[in-house]
């Protein structure tokens, strides 16, 4: 089932395109590593290099970028390479802060659509944490040369503009400048994330990625967080906050880089995860893309997390072997009652849960008892889902989180958004 991806605006600027040959304009790496670099000395790091080639060479082969998504994909690089070389210089200024410690961070992951965003915002309200916010991952700095600090009302009109090409969004990812942002934004920057995965159509690239692992891209996200901790000058007792579900694709490779992290595991019925993140990436790609297939996006989905799912069981097994600190939550749990998921996860973390905290989470909670997100209906078979073939495939994780808690839901159920 092939649709037109994009709104009409878009898709009308697509044939202008078309006609005027301005697809033939391939993405070159190299070319926007030398606009990056300009007339200085700085080159990006050669894993970055070699990553990025990898990542424009399969969005050039098999993503069908729209006139829009060849733009905003050269923003990105720019971007990206541009917050990396301000890195290297404000490292190059001050070496000490490479030895600043990230210590005993906390990872929110389980299954997408499961809650993590929205545990992940109760957390944040503690004033004793520090969760890493939209406008951060897209400026971690200031421009050196303005006065006055602009990046929230930017990434704000930048975040609004988005939601009017993709007017679905904010149904099913409510997102402003200062919410807490997912981990994915920071590793992007290696461009050994799959956050691009995401974004656009790259079977390739994300083959390629799997192969290589996530080391490198857990370095720099250890990098960045000492930037940013450099900036806020954290009280003592300050401990970060990080959420991602691609976390438990990585999760080897986060113990590595973080030996003291903690995790938070949540888990959901895996039917009402299914068509709530299939209907997700078909809104996120359709802006970047011409051609949208629904069909491809929920084989995709669905095969991703059935390893998602297996890498899951995988982890909890590592981290009962090796006496982690974690603790697992479901998402029936979190959505009936958010305070005392909270509350469990602070007790089982050791974590301390000050005045303040507590009652800025009773606050969020009394105004977003649901974490804020609207309904949407739309139907698994629309991306080509089928119930007893999911329910088969996703038993063992059943099995072993949700006995008796969730289970799949029957095939002609609609799937709210959460």
């Amino acid at each position: 089932m092939l649709l037109p991806g994009p709104p009409e605006v878009l898709r009308f600027a697509d044939r202008l395109a078309a006609r005027s040959h301005l697809f033939e304009a391939r993405l070159d790496a190299d070319q926007l590593i030398e606009r990056a670099c300009g007339d200085g000395d700085w080159s990006p790091h050669a894993d970055q290099r070699a990553a990025l080639r990898m990542l424009v060479g399969a969005v050039e082969a098999e993503a069908s970028l729209s006139l829009f998504g060849r733009a905003a994909l050269r923003w990105d690089i720019a971007r990206f390479l541009a917050n990396t070389r301000r890195l290297d210089e404000e490292e190059a200024a001050c070496p000490t802060i490479g030895q600043t410690a990230v210590e005993r961070p906390v990872f929110i992951l389980g299954l997408p659509r499961s809650g993590t965003s929205f545990l992940h915002a109760l957390m944040a309200q503690d004033p004793d944490t520090m969760a890493p916010r939209c406008w951060q991952t897209v400026y971690p700095y200031k421009p050196a040369a303005r006065r006055r600090d602009r990046r929230i009302a930017q990434v704000g009109r930048q975040i609004a503009l988005f939601t009017r090409i993709a007017p679905d969004l904010p149904s099913v990812h409510p997102i402003t400048a200062e919410t807490p942002q997912e981990c994915s934004e920071i590793t992007a920057h290696t461009f050994r994330s799959l956050r691009f995965d995401t974004t656009f159509r790259v079977p390739s690239y994300l083959a390629w990625l799997d192969a290589e692992g996530h080391d490198a891209a857990y370095a720099f996200h250890a990098r960045f967080l000492r930037h940013l901790q450099r900036q806020t000058e954290p009280e003592p007792d300050a401990r970060w906050v990080l959420k991602c579900p691609d976390h438990v694709f990585a999760f080897e490779a986060i113990r590595r880089t973080y030996p003291d992290a903690r995790f938070v595991f949540v888990h959901r019925d895996p039917w009402h995860v299914l068509a709530s993140v299939a209907r997700l990436t078909e809104i996120l790609r359709a802006p970047f893309t011409r051609r949208i297939d629904r069909l491809e996006i929920g084989r995709q989905v669905a095969d991703r997390w059935v390893l998602g799912a297996q890498r899951i069981v995988a982890a909890t097994e590592s981290a009962g072997r090796d006496d982690l600190p974690v603790v697992h939550v479901t998402h029936g749990a979190l959505v009936a009652d958010p305070w005392a998921t909270v509350c469990r996860v602070y007790e089982a973390l050791g974590l301390t849960m000050r005045a303040p905290a507590a009652a800025r989470i009773g606050a969020m909670i009394q105004a977003r008892p649901d974490g804020g997100y609207g309904r949407n209906s739309y139907h698994p078979s629309t991306f080509g889902l089928v119930a007893d073939r999911e329910r088969e495939r996703f038993a063992a994780y059943i099995e072993r989180f949700l006995p008796g808690d969730e289970t799949m839901g029957p095939p002609e159920s609609r799937i709210r958004a959460a």
